[in-house]
């Protein structure tokens, strides 16, 4: 296998090899996914031993994920001045530090506290793949590395809920903990021998506030990163709203019971086969004309279910299930091509840029979503109505960004911009 080719020859650096780039990155985003869905089967058990009631053991998943959203603005330019390898073996230090936390609490004050920090130690992972890949792989390739990485993301939250109830079959709620801890020392093992450092000492940027701010203000400033970045905000605030209703949609309206979990993994079967097409034709196809196509199919979909059910009633099981399936299906098309399109203008900001991106999508995302949760009512009529206007304020942001063009970068002038060279 060859080595990664590196996006600027004048300042080389060590690389890993394509497939273990692809893997450990994965790992990287696998973990987050991980760490949070593993636990979804053993809140009750959890909750009854540290003291939480039914409405305060959600909690614990909402800590998790506010440490995780904001702290990434944090570790972005910390891994811009000190370098990628060091900020990652700290943070995935600290993840194990407060994991180990997690297994020792007794009451529901340090759980929160435990969690909030496991996802505050976990975000350094998420910032530092995709400033690895963006240090190691640039353009259309590099859409290819997201693509594959984030199949293997998208396994984990369809494994996690099982890998947690099967250690609950033979023991109790702590061997969770203890097997998040194995697979964060596993990863912290692979990195400390595996990963070299991507970064230039030449290219690095002082650490201070100052500097921080600065090196946001450049990034926002790319006409480029912020449109694409301002857009995933509303496409990723569109799959947290499907995540939030999914069991409510599902489970409950369309009375899936047991089979709820045998239709979630349908869908996320069919996301994980549109990141590999992604991965086998974006270096053909280009990543806008992926990317737009998707965004006008996303909103074709859910404006389709939406008038179905203004003009004949709520939609039967197949109509929503196949709206849902092919919404996800052109996310999968749309988040790592985005991705990649955010992070390429990046350059020497690219741990500040991968945070701002990181820390933007899992706010807002989760801000929107929770906003289309609370508009449900018992019918589908909220949800898909949101989709179409998150893929309208998506496509707008994108004509903006793109001055009034879609699907730009053919095939012929791409080939042409990268003989040129």
């Amino acid at each position: 296998m060859s080595k990664v080719s590196t996006p600027s020859p004048q300042r080389p650096v060590k690389t890993l090899a394509l497939w273990e780039l692809i893997a450990l990155t994965a790992a990287f985003m696998a973990m987050n996914a991980l760490s949070i869905d593993i636990v979804l089967p053993a809140l009750k058990t959890i909750g009854d031993t540290i003291g939480a009631s039914e409405h305060q053991r959600p909690l614990m998943i909402t800590a998790y994920i506010f440490g995780f959203g904001i702290s990434q603005l944090f570790y972005g330019p910390i891994a811009d001045a000190v370098g990628r390898r060091a900020t990652l073996l700290v943070s995935l230090v600290g993840y194990l530090i407060a994991t180990l936390l997690c297994f020792m609490v007794h009451d529901l004050t340090w759980m929160l506290v435990a969690r909030a920090l496991q996802g505050v130690a976990s975000a350094g992972t998420r910032v530092i793949a995709m400033a690895v890949i963006r240090d190691s792989v640039s353009g259309r390739k590099m859409a290819q590395v997201f693509s594959i990485a984030m199949t293997v993301f998208m396994a984990a939250p369809i494994l996690a809920p099982s890998i947690g109830q099967g250690i609950l079959f033979i023991a109790d709620w702590h061997w969770i903990f203890i097997a998040l801890f194995i697979a964060g020392a596993g990863l912290l093992v692979w990195s400390y021998f595996r990963l070299p450092e991507t970064r230039a000492v030449e290219d690095r940027t002082p650490l201070s506030l100052g500097s921080a701010l600065k090196g946001y203000w450049i990034v926002m400033q790319n006409r480029i990163t912020l449109g694409y970045l301002l857009a995933s905000c509303f496409v990723f605030g569109s799959l947290f709203s499907f995540i939030s209703l999914a069991d409510q949609m599902l489970g409950e309206k369309y009375h899936l019971g047991a089979r709820f979990p045998l239709a979630f993994a349908g869908i996320a079967l069919g996301l994980m086969v549109t990141n590999i097409l992604n991965a086998k034709l974006v270096e053909r196809v280009g990543m806008r004309r992926l990317s737009h196509g998707a965004l006008v199919g996303f909103i074709v979909i859910n404006l389709s279910v939406t008038l179905w059910t203004f003009t004949l009633g709520e939609p039967p099981f197949w109509v929503f299930y196949a709206g849902i399936a092919g919404t996800l299906m052109m996310f999968g098309l749309l988040g790592a091509n985005f991705s990649a399109l955010v992070m390429e203008p990046a350059g020497h900001h690219a741990g500040t840029a991968a945070a701002l991106f990181g820390s933007a999508t899992a706010v807002a995302g989760a801000a929107i979503g929770s906003i289309i949760g609370a508009l449900y009512n018992g019918s589908v009529l909220p949800f898909v109505t949101g989709q179409v206007i998150m893929g309208v304020a998506a496509i707008i942001l994108v004509l903006w960004t793109e001055r009034g063009r879609l699907f730009g970068e053919g095939v012929y002038e791409a080939v042409q911009k990268d003989e040129a060279a």
